[in-house]
Formats: C-alpha cells, sequence, structure tokens
C-alpha cells in the first residue's frame, strides 16, 4: 500500500456546523437496500451450504416501485401493490447443479419487508419482478483461451469451484474507493439515536400510531440544533384529525427531549410534517407507515451510506454498498473496512480521522492501492500505528464478512 498522511482535519467536537440527514428503516430507499442485501445474504447462504463457496452475484442495482392507497381517518387500504425490482446478476448453476435463484429472490424479498413493514399484506399487496443476467464484466476475449481455467469467461457459468478464481488468489474486483471517519460529530449521534428509537419494535409496540418511515434533517450551527422530522402516522390508530394532531405534538415532544437529553447545552428546535395542510387534510397519515405505499420509490444506494448517514459535510463514497458480493466487491468491503481503521485508530489516539481506501482492479484485495488517512490536530500521524491498524483490519476482512452474512453488520 502507498500510505499518505495529513493532520489539520477539524476534530468532531469543534465542527462548527453539521448537516445530517437520516432516512429510517421504512424509508423507501433504506428498504431497497434491506431487500438488495437480504436477497444477498440468502443467496450467499444456499452456496455456502451446498458448495462452501459463494458465488459471483450482485443484486444491488433493486429497485423498490410504490403502490397506490386509500386512506382516511381510521382506515385505509393499498388500491395497488408495492412492486419490488431486484436487478443485478446471480450465477444460476455451479456445473450441473441448478440454483433455485427466483426462490431465493421471492422468499428474501417477502420475508425482509413483512419484518420491516408488518402491516402490508405480502400476500396480497406485493409483487415481485426478478431481472438476472448472467453477463461476465468486460474482458472475456474468446478463441484459443476457451479452455483455459477459471477467468472471465466462465464468470456466471462456472463449471466447479476451479473456475473461481477468488478462491486461489483474492483480489480486488474494481478500481475504487471507500471512506469511513471517527467518532461521530453531535448531530450524526442525535440522529442515528433518534431515529433508531423511534423505529424500534419495543418503540412501536408502544405507539402503533407511528409508521418507520422517518426522515430525519438536521442542522447543527455552534450550540443551536434545528432538526425537521417527517414521521408518518397509522391510519388505523388515527381516527380523527385531532388526534393526528395530538399525535404530531407527541412526536415532536419525544424528539425534543430526546435531543434535551442527549445535547443538555444546546438550544433546540424541532418541526414535525412541515408539509402538512390540517385543512386541506393533507397529512402524512399512511396504511402501513411508509410512503412506499403511494407512489414513492426506493433505490439502492440512494439513502443512508455505510455509516448510516448521510452526513454532508464530511467525506461520502457514492458507492451503493447494500446487494454487492461480501467476497471481494470493494465498493463493499473498503467503506465498511475504512470505518473500522478509522473507529480503531481513534480509539488508540482520541483524534478524529478520516480515512481512504483506494484499490486497483485486479490487485490483491487486502492490500489497497493507496490508502489516505487525515488527523485532527497537528501532531504527526505516527505511521507505524497507521499502517498497522490498516493491515490488521484488511487481514481481518472475514470478521466483516461473517458479520454481514449473519446481518449484524447493516449497510446503509
Amino acid at each position: 500500500m502507498n500510505l499518505v498522511t495529513a493532520t489539520g482535519l477539524t476534530a468532531a467536537d469543534q465542527l462548527g456546523m453539521e448537516l445530517v440527514e437520516r432516512k429510517g428503516a421504512g424509508h423507501p430507499d433504506t428498504l431497497a437496500d434491506g431487500v438488495a442485501e437480504a436477497v444477498s445474504r440468502r443467496y450467499s447462504a444456499y452456496c455456502l451450504e451446498h458448495f462452501g463457496a459463494i458465488l459471483h452475484h450482485n443484486t444491488d442495482k433493486t429497485a423498490l416501485l410504490g403502490g397506490a392507497a386509500e386512506v382516511g381517518f381510521g382506515h385505509g387500504r393499498l388500491t395497488e401493490p408495492i412492486v419490488s425490482l431486484v436487478n443485478g446478476r446471480l450465477t444460476p448453476a455451479l456445473g450441473d447443479h441448478i440454483v433455485p435463484v427466483e426462490e431465493i429472490i421471492t422468499t428474501a424479498t417477502t420475508d425482509f419487508l413483512g419484518r420491516a413493514l408488518p402491516l402490508l399484506n405480502v400476500e396480497t399487496d406485493l409483487v415481485i419482478r426478478s431481472r438476472m443476467s448472467q453477463a461476465s464484466s468486460p474482458g472475456a476475449v474468446t478463441g484459443p483461451t476457451d479452455d483455459q481455467q477459471a477467468g472471465r469467461r466462465f464468470w456466471f457459468a462456472p463449471r466447479g469451484l476451479e473456475d473461481l478464481p477468488e478462491l486461489r488468489r483474492m483480489f480486488a474486483n474494481d478500481t475504487s474507493a471507500g471512506v469511513g471517519y471517527a467518532p461521530f460529530g453531535l448531530a450524526e449521534q442525535l440522529a442515528l439515536t433518534i431515529e433508531s428509537l423511534l423505529t424500534s419494535e419495543e418503540f412501536t409496540a408502544v405507539h402503533p400510531q407511528f409508521g418507520t418511515d422517518i426522515k430525519l434533517m438536521i442542522v447543527r450551527t455552534g450550540a443551536r440544533l434545528n432538526i425537521t422530522a417527517c414521521v408518518p402516522q397509522i391510519a388505523a390508530h388515527t381516527p380523527d384529525l385531532d388526534t393526528y394532531v395530538t399525535h404530531r405534538n407527541q412526536a415532536r415532544e419525544l424528539i425534543t427531549g430526546l435531543a434535551t437529553e442527549l445535547a443538555p447545552n444546546h438550544q433546540v428546535h424541532v418541526a414535525v410534517n412541515t408539509r402538512d395542510d390540517d385543512t386541506r387534510r393533507e397529512l402524512y397519515l399512511t396504511v402501513i407507515g411508509s410512503s412506499i405505499e403511494s407512489g414513492d420509490e426506493g433505490v439502492v444506494g440512494r439513502g443512508n451510506r455505510a455509516n448510516g448517514l448521510i452526513s454532508m459535510l464530511r467525506p461520502m463514497s457514492m458507492e451503493g454498498v447494500s446487494g454487492k458480493n461480501s467476497v471481494y466487491h470493494v465498493g463493499k468491503l473498503y467503506n465498511l473496512a475504512a470505518q473500522r481503521v478509522a473507529a480503531r485508530l481513534h480509539e488508540e489516539t482520541g483524534r478524529t480521522y478520516a480515512v481512504a481506501l483506494v484499490s486497483q482492479s485486479g490487485r490483491d484485495l487486502e492490500d489497497p492501492w493507496q490508502v489516505l488517512v487525515q488527523a485532527s490536530g497537528d501532531e504527526r500521524i505516527d505511521p507505524d500505528l497507521t499502517r498497522k491498524t490498516v493491515t490488521t483490519v484488511m487481514g481481518d476482512l472475514d470478521d466483516i464478512r461473517t458479520a454481514l452474512l449473519d446481518g449484524t453488520l447493516p449497510t446503509a
């Protein structure tokens, strides 16, 4: 690796301003990320069980198309189904062993959306369409190399495990970059904490009137916090306008209380559902708690970054992490690894770090082409500690893969 370091990064607790967005668990973009990752996990689990290795695949171009709904106080129903478009490439077979691709896609999508949106009737209000190709990326040249072992020609049509080149040498599939930083700023911590609480099973069990398509936009300038929140309400638990207004006020008080508790020395101003027009009865009232029920769309990579945030004044990658192959796809692994490197360096030194890991297509996966590290303060960065930390994290990529495959490491 070529390690480049720099100082002068503003420490997280010294940031003069922050602009942070978080899309909640029920937001269409978050749901699309979840579907893509669920399909990849189930496909990977099948491959490991039957072959002992994960075949080439990616579902990171998945999208959700919103349905249509009829909503009134105290009641509501979907009039058009939600459509899940699972797009990408899944290897359909290993030699003569056919992989039940369509069954995997259907089961993974149905199970995930059924858990994420408990009020969605997945039998009647969900349509699943898969659009899988098996074309290799550019690079396969026909001719005298037709009988070669592995290679592009057999990327999505392996005759046996010997046609998986990564089993002999793990290499980067792309020239890309992953970024991470630590620690999080105050507004980032607030966004994660507030959304996670308001969409948790424990909270929704006590407050069934709120849906999970919550979106937070937080602007912190000095000691002032301005928070705008979109909080859907469930029609079945909202019998009239007065109740809706009461729920809306309750959501504002809950968020204000949380923000004040977590940032006691800050002025907190919270606005909720600012688009509401009570006189026209144009309200954030839903059947299942998400705008995906009525026209909105979700696409992988348009929502939260790999750290769960959209933090506009901090470094970020535009990679759509969810649904990428966890074996070797640098667009996934390098973003998660960079976050780990930054967190460990912060733990070791107490300084704020920003880390970029840059891959080079075909290079050994564990050996990034370029590593860019910036730290707060003017004190020299210890190159030995930095190199050791990067090397350790890259050598432990299996830990990241395991957490991805068992679903304990979120990708959005």
